[in-house]
């Protein structure tokens, strides 16, 4: 446990090395979801309504998680590019700990995402949103939040590492946009035909969104969904966990055995 922990810390510090000398990419990552919240917010939220809350208040927590689920897209493509440019192969040659190179990237991504969470926040307070629940509650939602941008991350880690190859990865990765799109992240998924609603309440985007909605008080848990959203904090841990017990040790084994 010393060695993957001292290994990974390594790793961390390479991958936030990375990040430091790609300003543009980081700018870019953080700069989106807030055009997003603006266009989003002003465009459609003159033609919807969400009952009993203003539009950018729910919109909000979903452009937060539909962000955080953007880590299957950064992971996937970060591991595509060292495996493609060899630079995985020479980490294997290394004495370390065959979890810490990816533990290290999704860590390291973890801090990029908390730091960029902060000035998406500010200009969510400066078009109206605010926080109507307790401190605690608070608290707990932006750790599950961060929670599930870390489990996102080890599933793109797993499908960067099996890709192979920065095109694929970046093409494969552009898919994983529909995935907010199919769940409550943007608009309530009650409004939803029968089976698109089924599809939307079991995305785990749907029940993360949901948690935030609820622990920020934002909005209520929606009555009569599916389990995952009608309980969204368990639903959301549930989730997380079932990402995290397939997708770790599927990453690291990928990573140990390459192509083998």
């Amino acid at each position: 446990m010393s060695m993957l922990a001292y290994d990974g810390t390594a790793m961390l510090g390479r991958q936030l090395l990375r990040l430091r000398n790609n300003p543009g990419l980081l700018i870019l990552t953080q700069t989106m979801p807030i055009s997003m919240l603006l266009f989003f917010g002003y465009v459609f939220g003159s033609a919807l309504a969400v009952p009993g809350e203003a539009y950018r208040s729910f919109l909000v927590p979903g452009l937060l998680v539909a962000t955080a689920s953007g880590g299957i897209m950064a992971g996937m493509f970060q591991a595509a590019q060292d495996t493609h440019r060899g630079v995985t192969d020479r980490f294997r040659t290394l004495p370390v700990s065959r979890a810490a190179v990816p533990l290290g990237q999704a860590a390291a991504d973890l801090v990029a995402t908390a730091l960029g969470t902060v000035p998406f926040v500010l200009v969510g307070l400066a078009v109206g949103w605010r926080v109507e629940g307790s401190t605690l509650a608070a608290v707990g939602a932006f750790a599950l939040l961060l929670l599930f941008r870390f489990a996102c991350t080890w599933a793109g880690i797993y499908l960067g590492l099996l890709t192979r190859n920065e095109e694929a990865a970046g093409q494969l990765g552009g898919a994983t946009f529909l995935l907010p799109l199919l769940s409550s992240a943007y608009i309530p998924a009650s409004g939803l035909p029968g089976w698109l609603r089924t599809v939307a309440e079991w995305n785990p985007i749907s029940a993360v969104a949901t948690a935030l909605r609820d622990l920020f008080g934002n909005a209520p848990v929606p009555a009569g969904a599916a389990w995952p959203v009608a309980h969204p904090v368990a639903g959301s841990l549930v989730w997380c966990a079932v990402l995290l017990a397939v997708f770790v040790p599927l990453a690291v084994r990928q990573y140990a055995h390459g192509e083998r």
